[in-house]
């Protein structure tokens, strides 16, 4: 462990694999995906802006998510040395303060390649980096909230990757419609990052970090998330209609529903079933999402 203790940067450069493994590309996806669906909500053709999808994809997946999650890696990493030794900082693969290192340059690179996006970019970029740090970095650790903590994951993941995509396309403000849109999936997705807290329960409650199924308990916080998808997902569909986007507001209706037939099995048993079900619940969710947002850019009459 003795390179784990070298101060500063006088320690080697790490492994390439070792830093990719300490971005986490799996946990890119999410973001990805939401930041696809504003470039769809736009209606402007991709083929008239490939160069900033590419930039934007880099934006939300490796720079931002990939900074957050060595953010949370540095500041978790004595949690993490008992948990998951093994983890590219406890394991002394990352050493000395490389691992924070990291996330400052990709705090640093993400930034500066916002601000090449144009001004709402950076704007969404900058509120979502600084989520990334008060989630996990002291004194805020909104980690240790079962509201605040879900609350700035769903908004970064959903919501302003989904603003970053519209934005990346139009060069501008999105349109209030793809703002309300976005703004009610990354609600609902509150849920889904709440079910992801029912596999730390025990060691939640030992560190002293409340998430809602650490405090509530398994079953009220199921519920919670689940009410919360829900409620999402159909004030969806009744914009949809209003909207007169009928063919996808069917869509999207029978997502909930299928959705909404699968939750009594997650309700019967939160914790077992919770991986089961964010692999299909969850899959019927964004799906739902990405119908919305070919309805709000025009693809194809929806």
């Amino acid at each position: 462990m003795e390179r784990l203790s070298a101060p500063g940067f006088e320690t080697p450069f790490p492994a390439p694999k070792d830093i990719l493994e300490l971005l986490k590309p799996i946990t890119w996806f999410p973001p990805i995906w939401a930041f696809m669906c504003g470039v769809v909500s736009s209606g402007v053709p991709i083929a008239s802006r490939w160069p900033f999808v590419i930039a934007g994809i880099a934006l939300v997946g490796p720079l931002v998510c990939g900074t957050s999650q060595a953010v949370n890696d540095w500041f978790d990493r004595h949690v993490d040395a008992i948990n998951e030794p093994d983890r590219p900082i406890p394991s002394g693969r990352i050493a000395g303060s490389w691992g924070l290192g990291i996330a400052v340059i990709g705090t640093a690179i993400g930034l500066m390649a916002a601000a090449a996006m144009g001004p709402w970019v950076l704007i969404a970029t900058i509120f979502a980096l600084i989520c990334a740090w008060s989630y996990s970095a002291p004194p805020f650790r909104l980690k240790r909230s079962g509201i605040w903590g879900p609350a700035a994951v769903a908004l970064t993941y959903e919501g302003l990757t989904w603003f970053t995509g519209a934005s990346v396309m139009a060069g501008t403000l999105p349109p209030p419609h793809v703002l309300v849109i976005l703004a009610l999936y990354a609600g609902g997705a509150f849920g889904i990052m709440t079910l992801n807290d029912f596999k730390a329960v025990e060691g939640d409650q030992a560190m002293g970090i409340r998430s809602l199924p650490a405090t509530l308990g398994v079953g009220p916080a199921a519920r919670i998330a689940c009410l919360v998808m829900a409620v999402a997902q159909i004030a969806v569909v009744a914009l949809l209609v209003h909207w007169r986007h009928l063919a996808v507001a069917g869509i999207v209706a029978a997502l909930v529903a299928g959705q909404i037939g699968l939750m009594p099995r997650l309700l019967r048993d939160p914790r077992a079933n919770t991986p089961w079900y964010n692999a299909t619940g969850t899959t019927l969710y964004v799906l739902g999402m990405l119908a919305s947002a070919l309805a709000l850019g025009g693809v194809a009459g929806l």
